[in-house]
């Protein structure tokens, strides 16, 4: 199905249904849940798994044969946009077969499918604990497999992948520079994300799993210790509580936050140190130290308001003034206070921390860490050149020369990113004026970051212990855009609407 712009359609839809027939067997995780609980609601996912392989073997079989088609750089930007689509929509099957008292509607149950992959975190659901439990794991599981990507365990798994890989590793792995090989391959490299990913995952369940097991934190069952180990390495949102990690103790709330930290780091950089043990790749890593920096920053910021203004004080003023500025910049989204009550100082901080984003290449969203150190380096570079009309400087981040290309991708993206928030939030607004909800501007700024850059809770009513529920369905279809361009990174979709990429 190769279209006359010379655009392989059949191969990308093949790819797709490849995803698809692999995202199948996930649904049996949380029918076994539902069965370990005794509720009704289990066949719900063998039905949508069935659903879901029909899909992709009937993708498989329109397309024809296309197991050795490569997929170019062109191709590569249809398939990402395309995935991210359509994995929700087979990720919402359960939600909308269950018929539960929330979710039921195809609308409703798409944003929670999209928040959910997109490991964004935002809910429609006002108290998470009427959740039947194998819902609420798969909420969790959905984070997980969203967060690292499909994308790159497809790359690790497919056979058909062997060509073409790198491009669709690069639209995971984002970032403005060129990914580094793990190993022979770009497929091993693949592979060596996904096994560490699971150690991090395994390693969080085991030291939840003990914490509520010796009894430190009373309130964590080993439920809640595997569903927040597969919501944190994820850098996702989703709890199984309402109030978030303001349910559990603060030891537990350390834990998690030495989580969101070690996740929110370049996952090859990770790779190199722990497994390589080549301790230099983080020490003299510049993105790693920005990163560092900004949380520290935000702590400062945040704790002058919070202890300033007699909303906490002492260890627990310290503790989530830390916990808060870590997971909104690392676009987790985790809660342990209800951070929409602090002054201005403290949510104003918050809200320019959700256009920060954790490291590229870890499984947080948003605009990046190594972005806005680029961004850094230009300016700089300008003003020296206004100086010294003549002086060539190159950009150079981690002792390596940036190519000028990549430096204006960067600026590109961000342009896109800022123009994107700005559409988003306007939308917002002017459909909270038509259907009249209570929604301020700050608040519809809030929501509209948080969407964007995978963050999930806002300010207001969508804050960390409220919902997206009082949205109109246009405002949720706002949101949810939002969401899937913020996880596709805005380019791939700009792209393929453009003339350009449809031309031979």
């Amino acid at each position: 199905m190769r279209l006359r712009t010379g655009i392989d359609v059949g191969a990308a839809l093949d790819l797709v249904g490849g995803v698809l027939k692999w995202l199948a067997p996930a649904f049996l995780l949380p029918a076994l849940v539902a069965l370990a609980y005794g509720e009704s609601s289990w066949w719900a996912f063998p039905l949508a798994a069935l659903i879901t392989g029909i899909a992709g073997w009937t993708l498989d079989q329109i397309t024809g044969d296309k197991e050795g088609a490569a997929v170019t750089p062109r191709e590569s930007f249809l398939v990402v946009a395309l995935l991210w689509l359509l994995i929700p929509i087979f990720g919402c099957l359960p939600y909308i077969l269950a018929g539960g008292p929330v979710l039921s509607r195809p609308i409703d149950a798409y944003f929670e499918a999209v928040s959910g992959f997109t490991a964004t975190g935002a809910t429609l659901v006002p108290k998470i604990e009427e959740l039947d439990r194998g819902m609420l794991f798969w909420r969790q599981l959905s984070h997980w497999l969203g967060g690292m990507g499909i994308i790159v365990l497809a790359v690790a798994i497919l056979p058909r992948l062997r060509i073409g890989g790198r491009q669709l590793l690069q639209s995971e792995l984002a970032g403005p520079t060129e990914i580094e090989q793990l190993g022979d391959s770009i497929r091993e490299t693949a592979r060596r994300l996904w096994r560490l990913y699971v150690v991090l995952t395994l390693i969080a369940i085991a030291v939840l799993g003990l914490i509520g097991w010796v009894g430190l934190d009373d309130e964590l069952t080993f439920f809640d210790a595997v569903g927040h180990a597969l919501s944190v390495v994820a850098l996702g949102g989703f709890s199984t509580r309402t109030v978030s990690i303001a349910a559990f103790a603060p030891i537990t709330q350390y834990v998690l936050l030495i989580f969101m930290v070690i996740a929110g780091i370049n996952f090859l950089r990770l790779y190199r140190f722990f497994v390589q043990r080549r301790f230099q790749v983080l020490t003299r890593d510049e993105e790693l130290r920005l990163y560092l920096a900004l949380i520290v920053i935000g702590t400062i910021l945040i704790a002058i308001e919070v202890i300033g203004g007699g909303y906490e004080s002492g260890e627990a003023a310290i503790r989530h003034s830390l916990f808060q500025a870590t997971a909104i910049l690392t676009t987790t989204g985790f809660a342990t206070t209800d951070y929409a009550l602090w002054g201005p100082l403290a949510t104003v901080t918050l809200l320019l921390l959700m256009f920060s984003g954790a490291s590229a290449g870890s499984t947080g969203g948003g605009i990046k860490i190594i972005r806005h150190l680029l961004l850094f380096k230009l300016v700089k570079r300008e003003l020296e050149q206004t100086v010294h009309r003549e002086a060539i400087v190159p950009i150079r981040a981690n002792r390596r020369v940036v190519d000028e290309k990549a430096l204006r991708s960067t600026i590109v993206f961000v342009l896109l990113y800022l123009l994107t928030f700005a559409v988003g939030a306007l939308g917002l607004v002017a459909d909270a004026r038509r259907a009249g909800e209570d929604l301020s501007a700050f608040d519809a700024f809030g929501a509209a970051a948080a969407c964007l850059g995978n963050v999930g809770p806002a300010f207001g009513f969508a804050g960390p212990y409220g919902s997206f529920a009082p949205f109109s369905d246009l405002s949720t279809w706002i949101c949810t855009v939002l969401m899937w361009l913020g996880r596709v990174e805005i380019i791939p979709v700009v792209v393929i609407l453009t003339r350009a990429y449809w031309r031979s």
